[in-house]
């Protein structure tokens, strides 16, 4: 389980849904490819993508995260357009060279059961199967680059902790190619700029 806290966290500047190994491992130490950069960031978190978190008798990743927020703080950033926004400006994708490749649609999040979501300037979209406030976000969740047609389930369930909220969260149903860059994705991409917009 990672933690993430407001003064341990520094901004990673590695690649985005596509990232391939540009990372740090679990002892700090930088990888084939990875920008240098603190050690204190890959201390306070790992962000590995094949430690444990994908399954290997289907295409599944469960990641556990602690933020240090309460768990409306963190509920809120994932239905807010503005809140989740400012995660969208502080991601590896819209900090690479992938940010060419988003598109130009703006951040849109209908938080209610059915309502669409547009994120990442259009690259990511889906719609809200479940929302318990402050407990729980279920959602239809697809990549522009997936066959049409093709859809994910995110489930992100909420644990108030004396030191904040644990996150834990699952994702099925994505082509099983894109394991190991969608878990190393939800790191770059969803759980550090979320942490850093919690600051």
């Amino acid at each position: 389980m990672e933690f993430i806290s407001r003064r341990g966290f520094s901004a990673s500047a590695v690649a985005t849904f596509a990232v391939a190994g540009n990372t740090r491992n679990p002892a700090g130490e930088a990888m084939p490819g990875s920008p240098s950069g603190g050690a204190d960031a890959a201390a306070a978190y790992n962000m590995a993508g094949d430690s444990g978190e994908i399954s290997h008798d289907g295409a599944e990743i469960h990641q556990e995260i602690r933020f240090a927020a309460a768990p409306r703080q963190v509920y809120d950033t994932l239905t807010v357009t503005e809140r989740f926004d400012q995660v969208v400006r502080l991601s590896a994708a819209m900090n690479s060279g992938m940010r060419k490749k988003l598109g130009p649609m703006p951040t849109m999040i209908d938080a209610r059961p059915g309502g669409t979501f547009v994120l990442f300037g259009g690259y990511v979209t889906g719609r809200f199967l479940e929302l318990v406030p402050d407990s729980r976000v279920v959602q239809a969740w697809r990549t522009a680059s997936w066959d049409a047609g093709a859809w994910s389930i995110a489930t992100f369930v909420l644990v108030a902790q004396s030191a904040g909220t644990r996150l834990v969260f699952d994702h099925r149903g994505f082509p099983d190619a894109d394991a190991a860059e969608l878990a190393r994705g939800w790191h770059v991409n969803y759980w550090e700029p979320l942490a850093k917009s919690l600051m």
